[in-house]
């Protein structure tokens, strides 16, 4: 159990920093940040890079980096904290994917990583037999009474 907490800190830290980099770098140049064109963003709602930066700097950056934290600290709701944020990751590459109308490799990458954290998040739920875990747990006995 202890790998599990450790990577799933590793890969929160690295998705928080990297969301807060990269948030920071479309609030400060919402025209082109990274070199990135805004005509990128053709098939979205934004003009610009500054909300999409924002969301990127707030929940994704932080959201990760507050989530790395809270599994140091192993409160009794850790589980759902990480596992909030990883769905947040793996829903903002789908979402990206759709509005920039494209697919690369660092999508790639960080969606794996959003299920990664999904799943670790899943086994810490199921260690602590917390809800939705404590439901499967009780379906399963319940089950294997009437076999």
């Amino acid at each position: 159990m202890k790998k599990v907490y450790r990577l799933l800190f590793i890969l929160h830290a690295f998705v928080g920093l990297g969301a807060v980099g990269g948030g920071m770098m479309a609030i400060l140049n919402p025209q082109g940040p990274g070199g990135m064109p805004t005509d990128a963003l053709k098939n979205s709602p934004f003009s610009n890079y500054l909300i999409p930066g924002i969301i990127l700097f707030a929940v994704i950056g932080l959201g990760n980096i507050i989530s790395a934290f809270i599994i140091l600290l192993k409160p009794r709701f850790h589980g759902y904290v990480s596992s909030i944020f990883s769905w947040a990751l793996v829903i903002w590459i789908i979402v990206q994917c759709i509005m920039l109308n494209t697919v690369i490799y660092l999508h790639v990458i960080f969606f794996i990583i959003g299920l990664v954290e999904a799943v670790l998040s899943m086994i810490i739920l199921f260690k602590q037999r917390m809800f939705p875990t404590n439901l499967i747990f009780y379906v399963y006995k319940q089950i294997r009474k009437t076999m």
